[in-house]
């Protein structure tokens, strides 16, 4: 027997079981947000800039070549930030108790495109914290760099602040709650043909066609309930006392 699915069909399994899928979709939007505002920890970011250029006396003029030499040298510069040299000292200055792997996943290093600007972001679930670990690393990153390379060239441009009414970057509610509708979806969605096309029940004339490939001959309406008729015994007492009153007219 072939069975073949027609999108009617599968809007109306949809339609049939339209509740199931309200009904998990919201439990689903339910638990990403118990899950967004009680369970995870708002984390938030703050940055530090750095300038990076050569060290060149008021008369010298930079040129092209040398700008193009000093964003191809930010390259490097990102690299050597998030190294364990400079992390290191960091989490030493600061009595971190976390290591430089976590520390390095803290810390994002950026810079615009044909900019000498390098932003060191860190995120953590204190933004004071995260200021203090930004400051650091900018600091112990410009004295190791002129070691390591033998340069003068990065200056600190900026430093990180916690600004007032500092918002948390992630959890994202909106977001959190979107991707909860979603899945709840997808999960009720896939739920509700489950159900639909493992029930081979059959339910209508239609079913008997399409499930067991038989000409339907004929159909039993339902009945409405008649209300019964009076019983023998009943009758023969009601005939029984008509006689009975019809002698006591008579005597």
């Amino acid at each position: 027997m072939e069975e073949t699915l027609t999108l009617k069909e599968l809007f109306q399994a949809l339609k049939k079981r339209l509740w199931l899928i309200g009904l998990i979709t919201v439990i689903t939007a339910i638990v990403s947000a118990v899950l967004t505002f009680f369970v995870l920890t708002p984390m938030y970011d703050v940055k530090t800039q750095l300038l990076v250029n050569q060290t060149k006396s008021e008369q010298q003029i930079y040129n092209t070549t040398e700008l193009q030499a000093n964003v191809q040298l930010i390259n490097t510069y990102n690299v050597i930030i998030k190294s364990p040299t400079v992390l290191d000292k960091v989490r030493k200055n600061l009595s971190l108790e976390k290591s430089t792997d976590e520390l390095n996943k803290q810390i994002s290093v950026t810079s615009a495109e044909e900019s000498q600007i390098v932003e060191i972001v860190v995120e953590d679930k204190s933004p004071e914290m995260a200021a203090k670990i930004a400051n650091e690393t900018a600091k112990v990153f410009k004295a190791e760099v002129s070691k390591v390379m033998n340069v003068d060239n990065v200056n600190i441009l900026s430093k990180a602040v916690v600004k007032e009414n500092i918002k948390p970057v992630k959890p994202i509610p909106a977001l959190n709650i979107l991707i909860g509708i979603v899945i709840g979806l997808i999960i009720s969605i896939a739920t509700a043909f489950v159900l639909e096309f493992s029930d081979k029940s059959i339910k209508t004339e239609v079913d008997i066609e399409k499930y067991l490939d038989l000409p339907v001959m004929g159909t039993v309406a339902n009945i409405e309930e008649i209300p019964a008729s009076p019983s023998r015994s009943s009758r023969v007492s009601n005939q029984a006392s008509s006689r009975v009153r019809g002698e006591s007219i008579g005597s």
